[in-house]
């Protein structure tokens, strides 16, 4: 809240506790002495290697323009169906979530290129702007997201430490594939809620002059379109048939997203020099935040508060429902002042073991908390989904206007995770068949 950096933060609080704690005999600095083992651990993942290879697919695909192209051309060829413009956005966000997977990228490319049009057409400044919003922050959900692939990671080391705790030393392990695959069918609900209520709530939207769409508009979207499904289908569909590791698939991406790039015209020595720079930046963003978290785990098992979350979760009267609805319910108010890396690295270490030693499946609750922190980019003040719209939207278009449209989609996204609570088969079912 005051504005320093979240790793440094992490780390520094962590430190002077430990500090303190120490000088008073409540803390013993040998658990310190495990951070250099964590440290390397942290460099020696190599799940964690497909963090900087998708990042770099996502940014050079920006860089290519892809995402605009594509915008372009599916407008025009919905733009003469009632809503059309807004189911565009949807199936375009979409499309840029399972190839891109960046949310500030495609929360801008369609701020800048598709607001101003939907205002024109007589869309309401909330509605078009809660739609613009809410789809960009599908990358969240639909793979390949680094969201899943961090809390993958999280998790997966979650699982292991829970089976330990059970005193099973020879843990299953669920990977960041799992996750994938349960994700897929939540990440398709989504679009198509999303999608229901933008034409159950649609009024009367200027149409454009024509209805008619001529072989010339199909072909310009068939060959914006088909780059970035071979894509989604080259790494989705390298993991989902065994073929390879999340992170091999992410290689795979990268350099089909630099191919993409070639043939588009658009590859050449400043992109490649923009796209690396920008690669590192957000990398290294990610694992300095992981390493303070790393200080912080350790500093806070050392003062028995792991002990302490398990024995308060027990003693709850409810069981296993009540200890993950107050996870939930946590984790959602926690979205409106914390970014998704600071609750994934630092709420499911703490949480993770505990609800899974209580019989939970992991795949099933890495998708629900998935979708829960989904909401954390659209959740004032601190919605970043909201922040990239506020700097590429007009000044006509109030704060509050950006705010009250975001509402029913947030709303949209508790109903999944109420289904998905509901029904578990939801997230459950691919995973098992595959």
């Amino acid at each position: 809240m005051a504005g320093y950096p979240v790793a440094l933060t992490l780390a520094g609080t962590s430190f002077l506790f430990a500090l303190v704690g120490a000088s008073f005999g409540f803390f013993d600095m040998a658990f310190l002495e495990a951070f250099p083992n964590r440290l390397f651990g942290i460099m020696e993942n190599t799940t964690l290697i497909a963090v900087p290879l998708f990042i770099f697919m996502g940014v050079m695909l920006e860089k290519s323009k892809l995402s605009e192209d594509l915008l372009s051309s599916m407008a025009e060829l919905f733009g003469g169906l009632k809503s059309g413009l807004g189911l565009s956005v949807v199936l375009v966000g979409a499309l840029l979530a399972a190839s891109t997977g960046i949310v500030g990228a495609t929360v801008v490319t369609m701020g800048l290129m598709s607001l101003p049009t939907m205002l024109e057409r007589g869309y309401h400044p909330s509605k078009a702007t809660g739609l613009i919003a809410a789809t960009g922050t599908l990358g969240q959900i639909i793979p390949p997201s680094i969201a899943l692939v961090l809390l993958g990671d999280t998790l997966s080391n979650a699982y292991q430490q829970a089976q330990l705790n059970m005193g099973i030393f020879s843990p299953k392990t669920v990977s960041i594939g799992d996750l994938f695959l349960g994700a897929i069918v939540p990440g398709l609900i989504l679009v198509f809620l999303y999608s229901v209520y933008l034409l159950l709530t649609s009024q009367a939207i200027k149409q454009t002059q024509s209805r008619v769409i001529d072989s010339n508009k199909i072909y310009t979207a068939l060959k914006n379109l088909l780059p970035p499904v071979i894509l989604i289908i080259a790494v989705l569909g390298s993991i989902l048939g065994g073929f390879a590791t999340p992170t091999e698939a992410a290689g795979v991406g990268a350099f089909g997203a630099i191919l993409l790039a070639f043939f588009k015209g658009k590859l050449n020595l400043f992109t490649l020099n923009e796209v690396s720079k920008n690669t590192v930046k957000v990398t290294s963003m990610v694992f300095f935040i992981l390493i303070g978290a790393a200080i912080f785990s350790l500093v806070f098992r050392g003062f028995g508060g792991d002990t302490l979350v398990e024995n308060f979760f027990e003693e709850l009267p409810g069981g296993v429902f009540t200890a993950t609805l107050i996870v939930m319910v946590v984790i959602f108010v926690l979205g409106f002042i914390l970014d998704f890396i600071e609750i994934t690295f630092v709420v499911v270490p703490i949480v993770g073991p505990v609800l899974l030693a209580m019989g939970l499946d992991p795949v099933w609750l890495g998708v629900m908390i998935a979708i829960n922190l989904q909401t954390s980019f659209l959740t004032p003040p601190f919605g970043f989904a909201l922040f990239y719209l506020r700097g590429v939207a007009p000044q006509s278009v109030q704060t509050i206007d950006m705010y009250k449209g975001v509402i029913p989609f947030i709303a949209i996204q508790l109903l999944l995770l109420i289904s998905i609570w509901v029904f578990p088969e939801i997230a459950t079912w691919l995973p098992n068949q595959l």
